[in-house]
């Protein structure tokens, strides 16, 4: 058996709720659920379990120093395997050094990633071709300015990402916990 994984920070209800806000401002946007939402450290793909128990052993191994986040703005990618409009985190060395060590179990454990520059965000809505231009610039514009309460993430977890019915978004699950 596989299942798809990937490493993530979880947002305090509060900062959720603030993220919730934003998510009915452009139509046809496919909004995600509040339980959806994460931080993403590392998208590790389909992994067998051999696979995912040696990417665990790895992960359990990471410390990190307190850090404080806030989601500060918002912003989209045009990537080829499919468009989002996300909260961005504010810059933080110690979240991308956590970043980087999720990378390097996932290394550890024989698993190829991407090679890509972290954009510290949280995932709001994934987007179809029909999304109207000129709403995503102004949705852009609006929240340009947005910020979230600071919070102080104390772990992580690995999530699996299970498929629901078509059209619906991925219901994910904890598969480990690591206390930062």
């Amino acid at each position: 058996m596989s299942l798809r994984v990937f490493a993530a920070l979880p947002v305090p209800d509060l900062v959720a709720d603030q993220a919730m806000e934003l998510m009915d401002q452009v139509p046809g946007a496919n909004w995600r659920p509040r339980e959806n939402l994460h931080i993403t450290l590392a998208f590790y793909g389909e992994q067998t379990e051999p696979v995912i128990r040696d990417l665990d052993a790895g992960l359990a191994c990471i410390t990190a120093p307190p850090m404080q986040l806030r989601l500060s703005g918002v912003g989209r990618s045009n990537r080829k395997d499919g468009a989002a409009l996300w909260a961005i985190v504010e810059p933080n060395a110690a979240l991308n050094q956590l970043a980087r060590d999720c990378r390097k179990a996932a290394r550890g454990a024989g698993i190829e990633m991407e090679n890509r520059r972290y954009l510290a965000h949280m995932t709001l809505a994934y987007l179809g071709s029909g999304v109207d231009p000129v709403r995503l610039q102004r949705f852009e514009q609006r929240h340009s300015l947005f910020k979230s309460d600071i919070f102080a993430p104390d772990r992580f977890y690995m999530y699996s990402s299970r498929p629901r019915k078509p059209g619906k978004p991925n219901s994910y699950e904890i598969e480990a916990e690591y206390p930062l």
